[in-house]
């Protein structure tokens, strides 16, 4: 943006010479017009649509998002829940406890400061109970044809950093699978055997590591280039960086944020403030308010379209689940003394872990089937000389985490 000012100017008294008698300093003022430029404020950058098989490995094998134009159910207490586990919907909206809605819209993007993939949906209510139609059906039906089709010729492995891993000034130990999977091949014939090795981010920026084989015993390192990157992303330990190689041999890396969970004696702020410095909220919570939830339920309660955004998040429930996987869970009849099993991904992202449990309840609140189960989970943890330890928790979770039930 360009100003205008008007300066004036003064004679200066030494130009005239001394036989000259002197004018007064304000007898003969000169001006010009002087231009100056201030810089427009910035626009906060926007998120960037990623390639859905990139998003799919970034999330993880656990999650699923809805196909575009398929039905789904919209579960406004669960949407609360992301934004606020302290939070409820108020008495008037309590009796839409899920909504029949079709998916008119999806975006597959990257947050622009933390690098998570979130999805955004554009929801259009529909009658209760559904007008079933071939259409509807067909795109249920292709679902996980999608997602197969989305992991066909993709590679991806995802690992926690360790203290030493997200240490400014250090390296990257890369575990082997990942190096002989995900990685091009090292020249082993090389004495170290060494590669520049580029990679893109999920913005589209490309980063540059050396990757070497080394150290006794030898092992696979990221060293120049991963402290930049480091500190460009800010990871801290706790963080999972996922690597990821698609049908074409081209390397991607995602980030997984490690997340701080609010206990329920806790404060939660409706609008969480991003974490000093780092330009993002680590919190489980913080990337939604509550407000935008209660706006979503006033677009339902009018029957207009309305806008969600799901990240996906580790302990939290889907709140847009297919049509498909609520009706069959709805004609179950649960009751106490079933025993379930419901799928975990491991954190390395390299395959999906069974838990099973007993249901010890199943009872509709107001919040209908969300949260409608109180489950006994047994948490095996092996080991490679056998059981390390056993585990039983309790938990009161939504019929749609249940993937299959155990005859």
């Amino acid at each position: 943006m360009q100003y205008w000012h008007w300066q004036w100017h003064t004679p200066s008294l030494s130009y005239f010479p001394s036989h000259v008698s002197k004018v007064k300093p304000y007898s003969d003022l000169t001006f010009s017009l002087v231009q100056f430029t201030m810089p427009l404020p910035q626009s906060p950058p926007k998120p960037r649509r990623v390639d859905p098989k990139i998003w799919r490995a970034c999330a993880g094998a656990a999650v699923h998002i809805p196909k575009l134009h398929s039905r789904v159910y919209y579960f406004p207490q669960g949407h609360m829940e992301h934004a606020s586990p302290s939070h409820s919907l108020s008495p008037p909206f309590r009796s839409l406890p899920f909504v029949p809605c079709l998916v008119s819209s999806r975006d597959l993007l990257a947050d622009p400061f933390s690098d998570e993939v979130f999805a955004r949906l554009l929801l259009t209510p529909l009658p209760h109970p559904f007008h079933h139609n071939n259409q509807n059906d067909d795109s249920n039906s292709q679902t996980d044809d999608e997602e197969r089709e989305c992991q066909n010729g993709v590679v991806s492995f995802s690992k926690i950093l360790t203290p030493s891993d997200a240490n400014n000034g250090g390296g990257f130990s890369v575990p082997r699978f990942c190096a002989d999977s995900v990685f091009p091949p090292l020249d082993f014939r090389a004495d170290p055997p060494v590669q520049l090795l580029s990679v893109t981010d999920v913005h589209g920026v490309a980063w540059r590591f050396r990757h070497i084989y080394r150290g006794t015993p030898r092992r696979h390192l990221f060293t120049t280039g991963w402290s930049k990157f480091v500190n460009h992303k800010k990871l801290i330990a706790g963080d999972s960086v996922v690597f990821v190689k698609d049908s074409d041999g081209n390397v991607s890396v995602g980030i997984r944020r490690a997340t701080r969970f609010v206990t329920s004696s806790s404060p939660v702020e409706e609008d969480q403030p991003p974490t000093q410095g780092e330009g993002f909220s680590r919190s489980a919570t913080g990337r939604l308010s509550p407000k935008a939830v209660v706006a979503a339920v006033e677009c339902v309660a009018r029957n207009a379209p309305f806008e969600v955004v799901y990240y996906p998040r580790a302990g939290f429930a889907d709140f847009v689940v297919s049509a498909e996987v609520v009706e069959d869970a709805m004609r179950c009849a649960w009751a106490g003394g079933m025993r379930v099993k419901i799928g975990m991904e491991t954190e390395d992202s390299s395959r999906m872990t069974w838990f099973q449990g007993t249901v010890t309840s199943a009872y509709a609140s107001d919040n209908g089937p969300w949260r409608m189960l109180q489950v006994w989970f047994v948490c095996i943890v092996l080991c490679d000389w056998g059981i390390a330890w056993i585990q039983c928790v309790t938990e009161q979770i939504s019929i749609n985490l249940l993937e299959k039930k155990i005859k």
